[in-house]
């Protein structure tokens, strides 16, 4: 389960005379386990701010951030740490890797954190690979020498070779082909049904009407206010 209560989040411009923009004010949002919910609202109005803030990468000014019995607002970076590494899941439309890692071994490393058997991880990297269509003859090569779409579709594998409770998705279909759009989304309701808490950004309508139980327009918490 996720839940947001009373969450704001100011930014202050330090090259603009230290400026503050209030871009989310008073955030309440709970996602139950098996839940899908859709962060929708125009450009700028603070959807990918508040996935930041969820995944710890952001710090709210108030208000409370629940994820995996832990505050996110208030806890200390090691356990930001530990829940990433056990309950919260993050698909972000990049892929950010150690070049010179094969993409099994990167697929595989999330498994590994939590003390899964090698073996078994790369059982679990290799299953996932296949189900996205990733060559096998790639799969000992860096993804870091992959076509984009290639590396888009290493990012989802790892997001979802772990079972988190809790998963966070951002534009996890776009620029697929519908085959792989097809696997993404069997995925995503996969961890539904597993009962992952979802969060996710989705511009692509078909997508956000097959998976998603809810929308949220962000922009009803919109604040910009400059002091």
């Amino acid at each position: 389960m996720i839940k947001i209560s009373n969450v704001s989040k100011t930014f202050t411009l330090h090259n603009q005379g230290a400026a503050s923009i209030q871009v989310l004010h008073d955030v309440n949002l709970s996602v139950q386990s098996g839940e899908c919910v859709a962060l929708t609202g125009q450009s700028g109005s603070g959807k990918s701010t508040l996935m930041r803030l969820i995944y710890g990468n952001y710090k709210a000014q108030s208000g409370q951030i629940m994820v995996d019995n832990v505050d996110l607002v208030t806890a200390e970076a090691r356990e930001v740490i530990r829940i990433r590494r056990d309950g919260l899941g993050y698909v972000s439309q990049f892929l950010r890797v150690v070049p010179r890692v094969p993409a099994l071994q990167v697929v595989a490393e999330p498994l590994r954190a939590i003390g899964v058997a090698e073996e078994i991880a790369l059982e679990r990297a290799a299953e996932l690979l296949s189900r996205l269509n990733i060559p096998e003859t790639l799969w000992s090569l860096s993804p870091t020498t992959f076509s984009g779409g290639e590396q888009q579709r290493v990012n989802i594998a790892r997001g979802f070779a772990h079972p988190y409770p809790a998963m966070l998705l951002d534009e996890p279909t776009a620029s697929l082909d519908p085959v792989n759009r097809a696997v993404v989304l069997d995925l995503i309701l996969d961890a539904k049904k597993r009962g992952a808490a979802i969060v996710g950004i989705f511009h692509d309508t078909g997508a956000r009407q097959q998976i998603c139980d809810r929308e949220i327009d962000v922009g009803q918490f919109t604040a910009a206010e400059v002091a």
